[in-house]
Protein backbone atom coordinates (compact mmCIF):
# COMPACT_ATOMS: atom_id res chain seq x y z
CA UNK A 1 0.00 0.00 0.00
CA UNK A 2 1.32 3.30 -0.69
CA UNK A 3 0.64 6.34 2.28
CA UNK A 4 0.35 9.94 1.56
CA UNK A 5 3.65 10.69 2.66
CA UNK A 6 4.99 7.73 0.37
CA UNK A 7 2.76 9.64 -2.54
CA UNK A 8 4.24 12.79 -1.32
CA UNK A 9 7.89 11.93 -1.72
CA UNK A 10 6.97 10.03 -5.06
CA UNK A 11 6.08 13.69 -6.97
CA UNK A 12 8.79 15.63 -5.12
CA UNK A 13 10.93 12.88 -6.33
CA UNK A 14 9.20 13.37 -10.08
CA UNK A 15 9.64 16.77 -10.04
CA UNK A 16 13.01 17.17 -8.99
CA UNK A 17 13.68 14.38 -12.11
CA UNK A 18 12.26 16.77 -14.95
CA UNK A 19 14.22 19.39 -13.18
CA UNK A 20 17.28 17.31 -13.71
CA UNK A 21 16.36 16.40 -17.09
CA UNK A 22 14.45 19.64 -18.56
CA UNK A 23 16.99 20.47 -20.69
CA UNK A 24 17.40 17.02 -22.78
CA UNK A 25 13.38 17.75 -22.89
CA UNK A 26 13.29 21.13 -24.05
CA UNK A 27 15.93 19.99 -26.63
CA UNK A 28 13.18 17.22 -28.16
CA UNK A 29 11.43 20.41 -29.40
CA UNK A 30 11.03 19.54 -33.21
CA UNK A 31 11.02 22.84 -34.49
CA UNK A 32 14.73 24.34 -34.34
CA UNK A 33 13.56 28.29 -33.61
CA UNK A 34 15.27 28.16 -30.20
CA UNK A 35 12.40 29.04 -28.04
CA UNK A 36 11.79 24.97 -27.23
CA UNK A 37 10.53 25.14 -23.38
CA UNK A 38 8.16 21.81 -22.72
CA UNK A 39 11.01 20.26 -20.13
CA UNK A 40 11.31 23.66 -18.44
CA UNK A 41 7.04 24.29 -18.43
CA UNK A 42 6.66 21.05 -16.96
CA UNK A 43 9.59 21.37 -14.32
CA UNK A 44 8.17 24.82 -12.96
CA UNK A 45 4.56 23.25 -13.19
CA UNK A 46 5.22 20.45 -11.18
CA UNK A 47 7.61 22.48 -9.26
CA UNK A 48 4.91 24.36 -7.34
CA UNK A 49 3.22 21.11 -6.16
CA UNK A 50 6.47 20.32 -4.83
CA UNK A 51 7.00 23.61 -3.18
CA UNK A 52 3.45 22.68 -1.27
CA UNK A 53 3.78 19.14 -0.68
CA UNK A 54 6.98 19.88 1.21
CA UNK A 55 4.84 21.23 3.90
CA UNK A 56 2.52 18.44 4.44
CA UNK A 57 3.11 16.59 7.52
CA UNK A 58 1.72 13.00 7.83
CA UNK A 59 -0.92 13.27 4.38
CA UNK A 60 -3.53 10.91 3.46
CA UNK A 61 -3.03 10.11 -0.33
CA UNK A 62 -6.18 12.02 -1.00
CA UNK A 63 -4.80 15.50 0.92
CA UNK A 64 -0.95 14.39 -0.90
CA UNK A 65 -3.01 14.41 -4.55
CA UNK A 66 -5.24 17.17 -4.02
CA UNK A 67 -2.54 19.44 -2.41
CA UNK A 68 -0.55 18.66 -5.52
CA UNK A 69 -2.95 18.85 -8.09
CA UNK A 70 -4.41 22.31 -6.70
CA UNK A 71 -0.51 23.79 -6.84
CA UNK A 72 -0.01 22.32 -10.32
CA UNK A 73 -3.33 24.28 -11.88
CA UNK A 74 -2.19 27.47 -10.34
CA UNK A 75 1.57 26.96 -11.37
CA UNK A 76 0.45 25.43 -14.99
CA UNK A 77 3.22 27.03 -17.90
CA UNK A 78 2.27 26.18 -21.59
CA UNK A 79 0.77 23.51 -22.78
CA UNK A 80 2.66 20.83 -21.94
CA UNK A 81 2.01 22.43 -17.60
CA UNK A 82 -1.39 22.60 -18.39
CA UNK A 83 -2.00 19.16 -19.40
CA UNK A 84 0.46 17.86 -16.85
CA UNK A 85 -1.93 20.03 -14.12
CA UNK A 86 -5.02 18.01 -15.90
CA UNK A 87 -3.57 14.86 -15.69
CA UNK A 88 -2.87 15.44 -11.58
CA UNK A 89 -6.49 16.95 -11.29
CA UNK A 90 -8.01 13.81 -12.51
CA UNK A 91 -5.69 11.59 -10.22
CA UNK A 92 -6.61 13.67 -7.14
CA UNK A 93 -10.29 12.63 -8.22
CA UNK A 94 -9.48 9.37 -8.25
CA UNK A 95 -8.08 8.99 -5.35
CA UNK A 96 -11.13 11.28 -3.38
CA UNK A 97 -11.76 9.48 0.09
CA UNK A 98 -8.35 7.67 0.31
CA UNK A 99 -6.28 7.62 3.07
CA UNK A 100 -3.78 4.55 1.76
CA UNK A 101 -3.79 3.65 -2.22
CA UNK A 102 -3.14 -0.02 -3.53
CA UNK A 103 -2.37 -0.65 -6.94
CA UNK A 104 -6.14 -0.72 -8.26
CA UNK A 105 -6.48 2.79 -6.69
CA UNK A 106 -3.12 4.21 -8.87
CA UNK A 107 -3.97 2.93 -12.28
CA UNK A 108 -7.99 4.21 -11.53
CA UNK A 109 -6.09 7.83 -11.06
CA UNK A 110 -4.10 7.57 -13.66
CA UNK A 111 -7.13 7.06 -16.04
CA UNK A 112 -9.33 9.30 -14.30
CA UNK A 113 -6.66 11.97 -15.04
CA UNK A 114 -6.26 11.01 -18.73
CA UNK A 115 -9.96 11.34 -18.99
CA UNK A 116 -10.11 14.90 -17.48
CA UNK A 117 -6.85 15.77 -20.00
CA UNK A 118 -8.69 14.49 -22.74
CA UNK A 119 -11.60 16.01 -22.46
CA UNK A 120 -10.08 19.79 -21.87
CA UNK A 121 -8.20 19.70 -24.90
CA UNK A 122 -10.56 20.62 -27.86
CA UNK A 123 -8.70 18.65 -30.45
CA UNK A 124 -6.61 16.09 -28.98
CA UNK A 125 -3.24 15.05 -31.48
CA UNK A 126 -1.98 11.49 -31.05
CA UNK A 127 1.55 10.91 -30.90
CA UNK A 128 1.73 13.37 -27.94
CA UNK A 129 1.82 13.51 -24.05
CA UNK A 130 -1.62 12.61 -24.68
CA UNK A 131 -0.57 9.41 -26.35
CA UNK A 132 1.94 8.80 -23.80
CA UNK A 133 -0.23 8.92 -20.93
CA UNK A 134 -3.45 7.10 -22.07
CA UNK A 135 -1.31 4.03 -23.32
CA UNK A 136 0.14 4.20 -19.90
CA UNK A 137 -3.17 4.09 -17.95
CA UNK A 138 -4.75 1.35 -20.01
CA UNK A 139 -1.56 -0.71 -19.53
CA UNK A 140 -2.09 0.08 -15.59
CA UNK A 141 -5.55 -1.06 -15.04
CA UNK A 142 -4.87 -4.06 -17.18
CA UNK A 143 -2.14 -5.27 -14.84
CA UNK A 144 -3.90 -4.05 -11.83
CA UNK A 145 -6.96 -7.33 -12.67
CA UNK A 146 -3.71 -9.25 -12.27
CA UNK A 147 -2.20 -7.81 -8.75
CA UNK A 148 -2.63 -5.25 -6.21
CA UNK A 149 1.15 -4.03 -6.11
CA UNK A 150 1.41 -0.37 -6.43
CA UNK A 151 5.16 -1.15 -7.27
CA UNK A 152 4.20 -3.30 -10.51
CA UNK A 153 1.39 -0.96 -11.29
CA UNK A 154 3.92 1.56 -11.22
CA UNK A 155 6.63 -0.40 -13.38
CA UNK A 156 4.14 -1.41 -15.64
CA UNK A 157 3.11 2.53 -16.36
CA UNK A 158 6.58 3.07 -16.76
CA UNK A 159 6.95 0.09 -19.30
CA UNK A 160 3.78 1.16 -21.30
CA UNK A 161 4.70 4.80 -21.13
CA UNK A 162 8.12 4.21 -22.86
CA UNK A 163 6.84 2.16 -25.33
CA UNK A 164 4.27 4.73 -25.97
CA UNK A 165 7.22 7.68 -26.44
CA UNK A 166 9.38 5.34 -29.00
CA UNK A 167 5.99 5.16 -31.16
CA UNK A 168 5.79 8.95 -31.29
CA UNK A 169 7.44 9.55 -34.66
CA UNK A 170 5.28 7.17 -36.38
CA UNK A 171 2.07 8.97 -35.24
CA UNK A 172 3.13 12.78 -35.78
CA UNK A 173 5.14 13.04 -39.08
CA UNK A 174 6.94 15.61 -37.83
CA UNK A 175 8.84 14.16 -35.18
CA UNK A 176 9.79 11.80 -37.49
CA UNK A 177 11.61 14.20 -40.26
CA UNK A 178 13.08 15.42 -36.58
CA UNK A 179 14.27 12.34 -35.60
CA UNK A 180 13.11 12.95 -32.20
CA UNK A 181 10.01 11.50 -29.84
CA UNK A 182 7.62 13.70 -28.28
CA UNK A 183 8.74 15.94 -25.78
CA UNK A 184 5.61 16.59 -23.55
CA UNK A 185 5.66 12.70 -23.70
CA UNK A 186 9.48 12.22 -22.46
CA UNK A 187 8.69 14.52 -19.97
CA UNK A 188 5.65 12.48 -18.30
CA UNK A 189 8.23 9.69 -18.89
CA UNK A 190 10.64 11.15 -16.53
CA UNK A 191 8.39 12.39 -13.91
CA UNK A 192 6.53 9.09 -13.30
CA UNK A 193 10.68 7.38 -13.21
CA UNK A 194 11.13 9.70 -10.55
CA UNK A 195 7.80 8.57 -8.92
CA UNK A 196 8.66 4.95 -9.26
CA UNK A 197 11.79 5.56 -8.15
CA UNK A 198 10.54 6.08 -4.69
CA UNK A 199 7.90 4.29 -4.42
CA UNK A 200 10.22 1.21 -4.72
CA UNK A 201 12.80 2.51 -2.28
CA UNK A 202 11.31 5.48 -0.40
CA UNK A 203 14.23 7.31 -1.41
CA UNK A 204 13.53 10.85 -3.00
CA UNK A 205 15.71 11.28 -6.16
CA UNK A 206 17.81 14.86 -5.38
CA UNK A 207 17.33 17.96 -7.88
CA UNK A 208 20.67 18.60 -8.72
CA UNK A 209 20.11 22.72 -9.86
CA UNK A 210 17.79 24.28 -8.09
CA UNK A 211 16.22 27.59 -9.39
CA UNK A 212 18.50 30.35 -8.02
CA UNK A 213 15.78 33.16 -8.19
CA UNK A 214 12.18 33.79 -8.71
CA UNK A 215 10.81 35.24 -11.55
CA UNK A 216 10.11 38.98 -11.32
CA UNK A 217 6.62 39.46 -11.73
CA UNK A 218 5.85 40.86 -15.31
CA UNK A 219 4.36 44.05 -14.50
CA UNK A 220 4.35 46.70 -11.75
CA UNK A 221 1.26 47.73 -9.35
CA UNK A 222 1.53 50.65 -7.43
CA UNK A 223 0.46 49.44 -3.96
CA UNK A 224 -1.93 50.73 -1.85
CA UNK A 225 -0.83 52.68 1.83
CA UNK A 226 -1.94 50.25 4.27
CA UNK A 227 -4.50 52.86 5.83
CA UNK A 228 -6.25 52.64 2.33
CA UNK A 229 -6.82 48.97 2.84
CA UNK A 230 -10.31 48.65 2.89
CA UNK A 231 -10.87 44.56 3.51
CA UNK A 232 -7.67 43.67 5.98
CA UNK A 233 -8.46 40.13 6.19
CA UNK A 234 -7.24 37.21 3.60
CA UNK A 235 -9.82 34.48 3.94
CA UNK A 236 -9.25 31.66 2.40
CA UNK A 237 -10.61 28.24 3.06
CA UNK A 238 -11.82 25.02 1.02
CA UNK A 239 -15.38 23.37 1.50
CA UNK A 240 -16.07 19.80 1.69
CA UNK A 241 -19.28 19.84 0.58
CA UNK A 242 -22.29 17.65 2.42
CA UNK A 243 -24.95 16.04 0.19
CA UNK A 244 -27.20 18.11 0.13
CA UNK A 245 -25.42 21.21 0.11
CA UNK A 246 -27.02 24.95 -1.64
CA UNK A 247 -25.87 26.18 -5.18
CA UNK A 248 -22.25 27.52 -4.14
CA UNK A 249 -23.34 31.00 -5.99
CA UNK A 250 -25.43 31.46 -2.95
CA UNK A 251 -22.21 31.48 -0.81
CA UNK A 252 -20.14 33.74 -3.38
CA UNK A 253 -23.23 35.98 -3.17
CA UNK A 254 -23.07 36.41 0.14
CA UNK A 255 -19.05 36.72 0.33
CA UNK A 256 -19.76 39.68 -1.88
CA UNK A 257 -21.94 41.84 0.39
CA UNK A 258 -18.97 41.40 3.19
CA UNK A 259 -15.93 41.95 1.50
CA UNK A 260 -14.06 41.83 -2.26
CA UNK A 261 -12.04 39.91 -4.40
CA UNK A 262 -14.30 36.99 -3.97
CA UNK A 263 -12.70 33.44 -5.68
CA UNK A 264 -15.76 30.85 -5.07
CA UNK A 265 -15.05 27.62 -7.29
CA UNK A 266 -16.40 24.53 -6.76
CA UNK A 267 -16.00 21.01 -8.35
CA UNK A 268 -18.03 17.75 -7.34
CA UNK A 269 -16.64 17.47 -4.13
CA UNK A 270 -15.03 21.12 -2.81
CA UNK A 271 -15.51 24.51 -2.75
CA UNK A 272 -12.74 26.53 -3.13
CA UNK A 273 -13.18 30.17 -1.80
CA UNK A 274 -10.85 33.41 -0.97
CA UNK A 275 -12.28 36.76 0.18
CA UNK A 276 -11.33 39.90 1.20
CA UNK A 277 -13.36 40.99 4.32
CA UNK A 278 -13.42 42.51 7.97
CA UNK A 279 -15.19 39.40 8.88
CA UNK A 280 -13.24 36.53 8.64
CA UNK A 281 -15.37 34.95 11.39
CA UNK A 282 -18.76 35.65 9.61
CA UNK A 283 -17.57 34.40 6.26
CA UNK A 284 -15.97 30.75 7.91
CA UNK A 285 -19.51 30.69 9.66
CA UNK A 286 -21.75 31.21 6.10
CA UNK A 287 -18.55 28.21 4.41
CA UNK A 288 -20.09 26.15 7.51
CA UNK A 289 -23.52 25.69 6.12
CA UNK A 290 -22.15 23.93 2.82
CA UNK A 291 -20.09 21.54 4.36
CA UNK A 292 -16.95 20.52 6.66
CA UNK A 293 -14.24 23.27 6.55
CA UNK A 294 -10.76 22.80 5.56
CA UNK A 295 -7.05 24.46 5.25
CA UNK A 296 -8.54 27.63 6.62
CA UNK A 297 -6.10 30.32 6.15
CA UNK A 298 -6.19 34.14 7.70
CA UNK A 299 -3.99 36.46 6.79
CA UNK A 300 -4.14 40.18 8.47
CA UNK A 301 -3.32 42.39 4.95
CA UNK A 302 -2.12 45.34 6.45
CA UNK A 303 0.64 43.57 8.37
CA UNK A 304 1.62 41.80 5.18
CA UNK A 305 1.49 45.07 3.22
CA UNK A 306 4.13 46.54 5.90
CA UNK A 307 6.60 43.90 5.06
CA UNK A 308 5.96 43.93 1.31
CA UNK A 309 6.83 47.74 1.30
CA UNK A 310 9.52 46.96 3.11
CA UNK A 311 10.71 44.26 0.63
CA UNK A 312 10.07 46.68 -2.49
CA UNK A 313 12.19 49.29 -1.00
CA UNK A 314 14.99 46.60 -1.16
CA UNK A 315 14.37 45.14 -4.71
CA UNK A 316 12.41 45.50 -7.42
CA UNK A 317 11.58 41.85 -7.86
CA UNK A 318 9.46 42.06 -4.57
CA UNK A 319 7.05 43.88 -6.53
CA UNK A 320 3.65 42.08 -6.99
CA UNK A 321 0.13 42.58 -8.74
CA UNK A 322 -2.44 43.70 -6.04
CA UNK A 323 -5.95 42.67 -6.52
CA UNK A 324 -8.52 45.27 -7.38
CA UNK A 325 -12.63 45.91 -7.21
CA UNK A 326 -13.98 46.27 -11.15
CA UNK A 327 -14.23 49.87 -11.72
CA UNK A 328 -14.75 49.72 -15.20
CA UNK A 329 -16.34 47.73 -17.63
CA UNK A 330 -13.65 46.48 -19.84
CA UNK A 331 -10.03 45.92 -19.27
CA UNK A 332 -6.67 43.89 -20.59
CA UNK A 333 -4.50 41.73 -19.57
CA UNK A 334 -1.72 40.76 -22.32
CA UNK A 335 1.44 38.32 -23.01
CA UNK A 336 4.58 39.93 -24.30
CA UNK A 337 8.50 39.64 -24.07
CA UNK A 338 10.36 43.08 -24.54
CA UNK A 339 10.09 46.35 -22.75
CA UNK A 340 9.32 47.76 -26.26
CA UNK A 341 6.49 45.64 -27.34
CA UNK A 342 5.05 45.87 -23.32
CA UNK A 343 4.97 49.72 -23.52
CA UNK A 344 3.43 49.56 -27.12
CA UNK A 345 0.76 47.22 -25.34
CA UNK A 346 0.32 49.47 -22.59
CA UNK A 347 -0.05 52.60 -24.69
CA UNK A 348 -2.96 50.75 -26.75
CA UNK A 349 -4.62 50.48 -23.29
CA UNK A 350 -3.67 47.14 -22.29
CA UNK A 351 -3.84 47.47 -18.08
CA UNK A 352 -1.54 45.15 -17.36
CA UNK A 353 1.58 42.81 -19.43
CA UNK A 354 2.90 39.41 -18.73
CA UNK A 355 6.51 38.21 -18.94
CA UNK A 356 6.87 36.20 -21.56
CA UNK A 357 5.80 33.94 -24.44
CA UNK A 358 8.95 33.56 -26.26
CA UNK A 359 11.80 32.28 -24.12
CA UNK A 360 9.61 31.38 -20.88
CA UNK A 361 5.58 30.81 -20.88
CA UNK A 362 3.45 32.54 -17.80
CA UNK A 363 2.23 30.48 -15.51
CA UNK A 364 -1.94 30.13 -15.11
CA UNK A 365 -1.25 32.27 -11.92
CA UNK A 366 0.56 34.42 -13.52
CA UNK A 367 -2.12 35.56 -15.31
CA UNK A 368 -4.67 35.01 -13.07
CA UNK A 369 -3.10 37.95 -10.49
CA UNK A 370 -3.03 40.03 -13.62
CA UNK A 371 -6.35 39.17 -14.06
CA UNK A 372 -7.52 40.31 -10.84
CA UNK A 373 -5.25 42.70 -10.08
CA UNK A 374 -7.16 44.71 -13.52
CA UNK A 375 -9.74 47.22 -12.42
CA UNK A 376 -12.84 45.75 -14.68
CA UNK A 377 -15.89 43.50 -14.70
CA UNK A 378 -14.90 42.46 -18.28
CA UNK A 379 -10.88 41.50 -18.58
CA UNK A 380 -10.03 40.10 -22.43
CA UNK A 381 -6.53 38.78 -22.22
CA UNK A 382 -4.39 38.47 -25.17
CA UNK A 383 -1.88 35.49 -24.66
CA UNK A 384 -0.02 36.37 -28.19
CA UNK A 385 1.43 32.77 -28.80
CA UNK A 386 -0.40 29.16 -28.66
CA UNK A 387 1.72 28.06 -26.28
CA UNK A 388 0.42 29.64 -24.00
CA UNK A 389 -3.75 30.06 -24.75
CA UNK A 390 -4.53 26.57 -22.38
CA UNK A 391 -2.81 28.40 -19.02
CA UNK A 392 -5.19 31.52 -20.02
CA UNK A 393 -8.08 29.66 -20.38
CA UNK A 394 -7.22 27.59 -16.87
CA UNK A 395 -7.33 30.84 -15.51
CA UNK A 396 -11.14 31.75 -16.39
CA UNK A 397 -12.19 29.29 -14.13
CA UNK A 398 -10.54 30.43 -10.87
CA UNK A 399 -10.77 34.46 -11.92
CA UNK A 400 -13.62 36.34 -9.49
CA UNK A 401 -14.68 38.32 -12.79
CA UNK A 402 -15.43 37.33 -16.36
CA UNK A 403 -12.82 36.96 -18.55
CA UNK A 404 -12.70 36.72 -22.34
CA UNK A 405 -9.58 34.86 -23.66
CA UNK A 406 -8.97 36.00 -27.24
CA UNK A 407 -7.02 33.33 -28.62
CA UNK A 408 -4.15 35.79 -30.43
CA UNK A 409 -1.45 33.72 -31.33
CA UNK A 410 1.09 36.50 -32.16
CA UNK A 411 2.42 39.65 -31.58
CA UNK A 412 0.94 41.44 -34.38
CA UNK A 413 -2.80 39.63 -33.98
CA UNK A 414 -2.53 40.90 -30.64
CA UNK A 415 -1.79 44.53 -31.87
CA UNK A 416 -4.61 44.19 -34.13
CA UNK A 417 -7.07 43.02 -31.59
CA UNK A 418 -6.24 45.89 -28.93
CA UNK A 419 -6.54 48.49 -32.12
CA UNK A 420 -10.28 47.14 -32.75
CA UNK A 421 -11.20 47.69 -29.18
CA UNK A 422 -14.38 50.03 -29.32
CA UNK A 423 -15.17 51.03 -25.61
CA UNK A 424 -18.94 52.17 -26.63
CA UNK A 425 -19.92 48.86 -27.80
CA UNK A 426 -20.88 45.55 -25.54
CA UNK A 427 -18.96 42.72 -24.60
CA UNK A 428 -20.25 40.31 -27.27
CA UNK A 429 -19.43 42.96 -29.96
CA UNK A 430 -16.17 43.70 -28.63
CA UNK A 431 -15.14 40.03 -28.61
CA UNK A 432 -16.54 39.60 -32.17
CA UNK A 433 -14.88 42.69 -33.68
CA UNK A 434 -11.53 41.98 -32.04
CA UNK A 435 -11.78 38.39 -33.35
CA UNK A 436 -12.32 39.38 -37.05
CA UNK A 437 -10.04 41.68 -36.73
CA UNK A 438 -6.53 39.79 -35.51
CA UNK A 439 -8.03 36.79 -37.58
CA UNK A 440 -7.14 38.95 -40.83
CA UNK A 441 -3.41 39.84 -40.05
CA UNK A 442 -0.79 38.44 -41.67
CA UNK A 443 2.56 37.59 -39.84
CA UNK A 444 5.86 37.00 -40.43
CA UNK A 445 8.77 35.53 -38.27
CA UNK A 446 12.54 36.37 -38.65
CA UNK A 447 14.44 33.95 -36.45
CA UNK A 448 17.44 31.33 -36.36
CA UNK A 449 18.13 27.55 -36.22
CA UNK A 450 19.01 26.68 -32.99
CA UNK A 451 20.40 23.39 -34.20
CA UNK A 452 20.66 21.20 -36.99
CA UNK A 453 16.97 19.83 -38.29
CA UNK A 454 14.99 18.72 -40.80
CA UNK A 455 11.49 20.39 -40.92
CA UNK A 456 9.22 19.85 -43.99
CA UNK A 457 11.41 18.91 -46.35
CA UNK A 458 14.06 21.98 -45.48
CA UNK A 459 17.71 20.71 -44.33
CA UNK A 460 18.40 23.31 -41.73
CA UNK A 461 21.61 24.30 -40.35
CA UNK A 462 21.95 25.73 -36.93
CA UNK A 463 22.90 29.53 -37.26
CA UNK A 464 20.73 29.59 -40.55
CA UNK A 465 18.33 32.46 -40.82
CA UNK A 466 14.55 30.79 -40.63
CA UNK A 467 11.52 32.56 -42.30
CA UNK A 468 7.91 31.73 -41.06
CA UNK A 469 4.93 32.61 -42.76
CA UNK A 470 1.94 32.45 -40.42
CA UNK A 471 4.19 29.99 -38.32
CA UNK A 472 5.05 28.19 -40.73
CA UNK A 473 8.94 27.81 -42.12
CA UNK A 474 8.91 29.21 -45.33
CA UNK A 475 12.33 29.49 -46.24
CA UNK A 476 15.59 29.60 -45.36
CA UNK A 477 18.38 32.10 -45.96
CA UNK A 478 21.97 33.43 -44.50
CA UNK A 479 21.18 37.34 -44.29
CA UNK A 480 18.66 38.61 -42.08
CA UNK A 481 18.06 41.80 -44.51
CA UNK A 482 17.36 39.30 -47.71
CA UNK A 483 14.90 37.49 -45.64
CA UNK A 484 13.06 40.19 -44.43
CA UNK A 485 12.22 41.86 -47.89
CA UNK A 486 11.80 38.04 -49.39
CA UNK A 487 9.13 37.20 -46.73
CA UNK A 488 7.38 40.59 -47.08
CA UNK A 489 6.67 39.55 -50.74
CA UNK A 490 5.60 36.55 -49.73
CA UNK A 491 3.00 37.83 -47.24
CA UNK A 492 1.42 41.43 -49.23
CA UNK A 493 0.91 38.72 -51.96
CA UNK A 494 -1.62 37.05 -50.16
CA UNK A 495 -4.47 39.53 -49.55
CA UNK A 496 -5.10 43.61 -50.51
CA UNK A 497 -3.41 45.65 -47.39
CA UNK A 498 -2.73 48.92 -46.58
CA UNK A 499 -0.03 48.70 -43.81
CA UNK A 500 3.35 47.60 -42.87
CA UNK A 501 4.44 46.90 -39.28
CA UNK A 502 8.35 45.82 -38.77
CA UNK A 503 8.93 45.10 -35.17
CA UNK A 504 12.74 44.75 -34.37
CA UNK A 505 13.99 42.39 -31.89
CA UNK A 506 17.15 42.61 -28.91
CA UNK A 507 19.17 41.71 -31.38
CA UNK A 508 19.08 43.71 -34.14
CA UNK A 509 20.48 47.45 -33.78
CA UNK A 510 19.09 50.77 -34.24
CA UNK A 511 20.89 51.31 -37.44
CA UNK A 512 20.55 47.95 -38.39
CA UNK A 513 16.45 48.33 -38.09
CA UNK A 514 16.91 51.60 -39.91
CA UNK A 515 18.33 50.43 -42.93
CA UNK A 516 15.93 47.63 -43.31
CA UNK A 517 13.19 49.94 -42.94
CA UNK A 518 14.64 52.45 -45.69
CA UNK A 519 15.08 48.59 -47.55
CA UNK A 520 11.58 47.50 -47.42
CA UNK A 521 10.37 51.33 -47.62
CA UNK A 522 12.18 51.75 -50.97
CA UNK A 523 9.86 48.23 -52.20
CA UNK A 524 6.60 48.93 -50.44
CA UNK A 525 6.53 52.58 -50.05
CA UNK A 526 4.20 53.77 -52.56
CA UNK A 527 1.27 50.96 -51.66
CA UNK A 528 2.06 50.75 -47.96
CA UNK A 529 2.50 52.58 -45.03
CA UNK A 530 5.56 50.93 -43.91
CA UNK A 531 6.44 51.21 -39.77
CA UNK A 532 9.24 50.11 -37.49
CA UNK A 533 8.71 49.11 -33.85
CA UNK A 534 11.97 49.11 -31.23
CA UNK A 535 9.52 45.75 -30.06
CA UNK A 536 13.29 44.40 -27.68
CA UNK A 537 12.02 40.60 -28.32
CA UNK A 538 14.46 38.14 -27.94
CA UNK A 539 14.50 35.68 -30.39
CA UNK A 540 13.19 36.66 -33.18
CA UNK A 541 14.89 39.24 -35.39
CA UNK A 542 12.00 40.87 -36.77
CA UNK A 543 7.97 40.33 -36.57
CA UNK A 544 6.14 41.33 -39.55
CA UNK A 545 2.69 42.93 -39.31
CA UNK A 546 0.25 42.86 -42.95
CA UNK A 547 -3.01 43.61 -42.35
Amino acid sequence: MIEGSLLAKAIISGANNITNQKQVVDELNVFPVPDGDTGTNMSMTIGAGKRELALLESPTVEKAADVAASALLRGARGNSGVILSLLFRGFSKGLKGKTTADGQDIAHALSLGVEAAYKAVMKPTEGTILTVARLAAEAAEEVALQTNDPGIVFDEILRAAKAALEQTPELLPVLKKAGVVDAGGKGFVVIFEGMAHTIHTGEVIEAEQEEKAKQKAPANVVAEASGDIKFGYCTEFIVDKKQDCADPMKLRAYLESIGDSVVCVDDEDIIKVHVHTNDPGNAIQEGLKFGALVNIKIDNMRVQHQSKVIEAEKSEQSESYVPVNPEKPFGFVAVAAGAGLQALFTDLGVDHMVSGGQTMNPSTDDILRAIEATPAETVFVLPNNKNIIMAAEQAVKLADRRVCVLQTRTIPQGISAMLAFDPELSYSENRVNMTKQFDQVQTGLITFAARDSEFDGHSIKKGEILALDNGKLDFIDRDINRALSRLVRHLVKKKDASFITLIYGSDVTDDQAQQAQQLITEKYGDNYEVTMVNGGQPVYYYMISVE
